[in-house]
């Protein structure tokens, strides 16, 4: 879907990506994480074809973002940290505005309209002028505008700044959405619980290298978590035992009566789990879920790469 390979970009004094590499699932939600100033917004900007870097490429779904920006912009809706509205315009006129800049006119240009008023919740507000919308409001008309030419791919750069809670939970819900309907979102936030949410993937950032690059959701959906298996006394052949079972992955065993796994975040799979080991004669003793969300890989690799720098 996305591929960015050995991505460099310098500005006049310092490099702000240092060769970064990776590639975006169609479909997925991936969280770009890290602290300001670790390229994250360049980045992003890269791969939206608004900036050109020093070397390396992005390819969006098999063309280069760089030699063919406007076929990408096509494909591609992007919101930056600090957006811009014309504020004497109304909802209705931004949104015209929007679609007409990547050449949808006529019906198809009202139809457009109508539909993305409708998914941000837009209708009661469509001939208010956007120099009148709330803060929230006007980050609903933002992304509406990212949108409204049916991008296959969305990157959003710190789209819950300056909401309040309840306009948070709200974007929460309207990106799940976008999700369901088939794009590929990569959200740049520094709120890490709140991407937990609705992330299927992270990104991790730091002084323009990339540190991790981690699935947090099986292809299926299914969120998984880290499990310590506690035993009475040892017990032969577990670990090969627990890695040849499906849903179960990275088995290792710490010491001779603990064994840790990941698997999914689900009461129905831990139930089956234990049934089937008990009745197996293996002496478990408790299983005890060590979730790590986001903040917690976050802390996990930052503090890595500092005993590495």
């Amino acid at each position: 879907m996305i591929a960015v390979e050995d991505l460099v970009f310098d500005y006049a004094t310092v490099r702000a990506l240092h060769g970064v590499s990776f590639e975006v699932e169609r479909g997925s939600v991936t969280a770009l994480v890290g602290p300001n100033g670790a390229g994250k917004t360049t980045l992003l900007r890269c791969m939206a074809a608004l900036d050109t870097p020093f070397s390396g490429r992005v390819l969006v779904e098999g063309e280069d973002a760089h030699e063919e920006p406007r076929a990408i912009h096509r494909r591609l809706g992007y919101l930056s940290d600090f957006f811009g509205l014309y504020d004497d315009l109304t909802v209705r006129q931004c949104l015209r505005h929007a679609v007409a800049m990547h050449g949808v006119e006529g019906d198809a240009e009202a139809a457009a309209v109508s539909r993305v008023a409708e998914q941000l919740d837009l209708v009661d507000l469509i001939e208010r002028r956007a120099g009148e919308l709330s803060r929230g409001q006007r980050q609903r008309l933002a992304i509406a505008q990212a949108i409204v030419h049916e991008p296959s791919i969305v990157l959003l750069d710190e789209p819950a700044s300056g909401l309040d809670p309840l306009a948070r939970q709200s974007l929460s819900d309207l990106l799940l959405g976008l999700c369901d309907e088939g794009m590929t979102l990569i959200v740049s936030s520094h709120i890490l619980a709140e991407l937990e949410d609705y992330s299927s993937h992270v990104l991790v950032m730091d002084q323009g290298r990339l540190l991790e690059h981690r699935q947090i959701v099986d292809s299926g959906g299914t969120r998984q978590t880290l499990f310590a298996l506690e035993l009475a006394e040892p017990s032969n052949g577990l670990v090969v035992r627990l890695t040849g079972m499906d849903g179960i992955a990275e088995v290792e065993a710490p010491d001779a009566t603990t064994v840790m796994f990941r698997a999914p975040i689900d009461a129905a799979f831990r139930r089956d789990l234990l049934l089937k080991l008990v009745s197996d004669g293996v002496p478990v003793s408790g299983l005890a879920e060590r979730r790590m969300g986001l903040r917690d890989i976050y802390r996990e690799v930052a503090s890595s790469d500092e005993g590495h720098t």
